[in-house]
C-alpha cells in the first residue's frame, strides 16, 4: 500500500508496538520476581486475582471508551501466556 496517510499511521503503530514490547519486558521481569517468591506450583494460578484483573480491565476500558471485548480478550491471552511462562520457569517442587 502506497497511501502516505496509511504509511504515516503505520509508523505511529510501530512506535506504539515498541512501547508495548518494552512494557511486556518490564512485566516479565516482575513475573520472574514473583516466581521466585512462590513456594509451590499450585500458587501459580490465582483465580480470584485473575477475575479481579479482568473486571478491572473491563471497567477501565468502558471508562476510556475502549471496546472491552478487545481489552479483556488481550488480557485473558496475556494472563494465559504468563501462566504458561510461570509453569515453564518454576524450579521448585
Amino acid at each position: 500500500m502506497n497511501n502516505p496517510k496509511i504509511i504515516g499511521i503505520r509508523k505511529k503503530l510501530d512506535i506504539i508496538d515498541l512501547k508495548i514490547l518494552t512494557l511486556i519486558k518490564k512485566r516479565t521481569n516482575l513475573v520472574n520476581t514473583v516466581i521466585k517468591l512462590k513456594k509451590n506450583r499450585n500458587e501459580i494460578v490465582d483465580r480470584k486475582r485473575i477475575n479481579f484483573i479482568l473486571k478491572k480491565i473491563k471497567l477501565k476500558s468502558l471508562k476510556l471508551k475502549i471496546d472491552p471485548l478487545i481489552t479483556v480478550s488481550i488480557w485473558k491471552e496475556m494472563i494465559k501466556c504468563f501462566i504458561k511462562y510461570e509453569y515453564k520457569n518454576f524450579k521448585k517442587k
